[in-house]
């Protein structure tokens, strides 16, 4: 046997039929008349002799692996991806959501249901060119969006794109993100258009939101929804980030933030029965936000950048 496991000929016939003709193990047993076992040690003498050699590629993918994986049981999360931290701003944002794309892409089945929120990281997910597509997907807003401001970064516009790069159905959600005032909004879910919209929110499988701070620079602020004054209060409340325009403070507490949330979309506390409920945010600006999603439960997988990364490692 271990002359017969070291016969360079042998070798290279059972890597032909294993590696380029994808024959499993015991058929390449039966074709030449030797065991199963005896496959599996001429095929690791064929490594020893470099017979064959093995390249892993894309390993930029699991560069920070080891740092993932400590935080996944630290913060009791599914999963995490970490990319490069870098000072320019639109960069971090491509690379966020060209990793939650990727993400996406490997993740979502037949069948699935899928949301999606607003803001200019997951803009990038929307621009990413899918290789692996479904056909039986369907793609939901989170949120409603209407207006003149930004609208590339709205959640209809987003879901519409997605479903055009990557396959699928897409299911509008025609209302403004947010009404002037909660009797505003009484009527409006009632509404059988928007109501369907909400209704089928209940079912997702997948949940896709960006993680925000309230700022000068959010897409809050850009998509003209909420007016400088309204930013201020809120950071002078102690708000500690929002999802789907619904605010929360550092332990994931929305309670004091009701007024101010006055928004036709999903409530910020279903993302916690979604199965997959994907958080991407990075940059260390959006650390406490991080944080409070995560002490809420409202996202139970992350994407972000070395910097927040080690920052919650730390702390």
């Amino acid at each position: 046997m271990k002359k017969i496991a070291n016969d360079i000929r042998v070798m290279i016939k059972v890597c032909e039929l294993y590696y380029n003709q994808n024959m499993k193990h015991q058929q390449i047993a039966d074709i030449l008349n030797i065991s199963r076992p005896t496959v599996s040690k001429i095929l690791s003498s064929a490594l020893v002799h470099k017979i064959v050699s093995i390249d892993i590629y894309n390993l930029d993918t699991v560069k920070y692996w080891d740092l993932e994986q400590q935080l996944k049981k630290k913060l009791n999360l599914n999963d995490i991806v970490i990319v490069d931290t870098t000072e320019n701003d639109t960069e971090l944002k491509a690379r966020l959501g060209n990793a939650a794309a990727k993400y996406l892409e490997h993740t979502v089945k037949d069948g699935d249901l899928i949301g999606i929120s607003m803001g200019s990281t997951l803009y990038h997910i929307a621009n990413y060119q899918f290789e692996h597509t479904q056909n039986n997907i369907t793609f939901v807003p989170l949120i409603g969006g209407m207006g003149n401001l930004r609208t590339e970064l709205h959640s209809n516009h987003l879901a519409e794109k997605l479903t055009k790069v990557y396959g699928g159905t897409f299911v509008p959600l025609y209302a403004p993100a947010r009404v002037s005032s909660a009797s505003v909004r009484r009527e409006l879910v009632k509404e059988p258009s928007v109501a369907s919209v909400l209704s089928l929110q209940k079912n997702l499988s997948i949940s896709v939101v960006g993680i925000g701070y309230p700022n000068e620079n959010s897409s809050i602020k850009a998509t003209g929804y909420y007016k400088t004054n309204e930013i201020q209060s809120l950071i002078e409340r102690g708000v500690s980030g929002e999802i789907c325009m619904q605010f929360y403070d550092i332990q994931g507490n929305t309670s004091q933030y009701k007024n101010d949330n006055n928004i036709i979309g999903l409530d910020i506390n279903r993302l916690k029965k979604i199965p997959c409920s994907i958080g991407v945010a990075g940059g260390i600006d959006k650390l406490t936000a991080i944080k409070g999603a995560i002490k809420g439960q409202y996202i139970n997988t992350l994407i972000t950048d070395y910097s927040c990364a080690e920052a919650l490692l730390c702390d």
